[in-house]
């Protein structure tokens, strides 16, 4: 009997052991299954971003290219409204529409850029507030009311 017993306790103690190993393996499988889902869906996530990037840089490029034709566009219109202008107006409109379209003034635009802000007219009495004044006038008005 005390050989049966033996047996039987070295057969529990083994499937107890083969169990725990085999716990373990699948454990260890599925840790290692996981890190390869973890790393498929990290290269997933930078492919989605290179191509999100590559969406953006065409984006721009496109853009950059259409805002480029836009202003060329824009120059020749400019450019056939001037030499229009100057075939069926007089000469004066069409050199005006041309020194327009290139950005420079006229002499007489100068004499713009130099005066300043108007200026507050002197008080004729000292302490007393300019025409200018939000509320000139006010006190006599308030005063002629009375």
């Amino acid at each position: 009997m005390h050989s049966t017993s033996v047996l039987i306790l070295a057969g529990i103690l083994g499937m107890t052991l083969g169990a725990f190993l085999a716990y373990l393996a699948i454990r260890g499988r599925s840790s290692v299954d996981r890190s390869q889902e973890l790393e498929q869906r990290l290269h997933e996530a930078n492919d989605k971003l290179e191509d999100f990037q590559l969406q953006v840089n065409e984006h721009f490029d496109q853009t950059s290219q259409l805002v480029h034709n836009l202003t060329e566009s824009y120059k020749e219109i400019h450019e056939y409204l001037s030499n229009s202008a100057l075939r069926l107006s007089n000469q004066d409109i069409g050199r005006q529409m041309l020194e327009a379209g290139s950005g420079k003034l006229k002499e007489d635009d100068t004499q713009l850029q130099d005066m300043g802000p108007p200026k507050d007219w002197a008080p004729k009495e000292p302490g007393a507030k300019g025409t200018l004044a939000e509320d000139y006038g006010l006190e006599k008005e308030a005063h002629a009311g009375n």
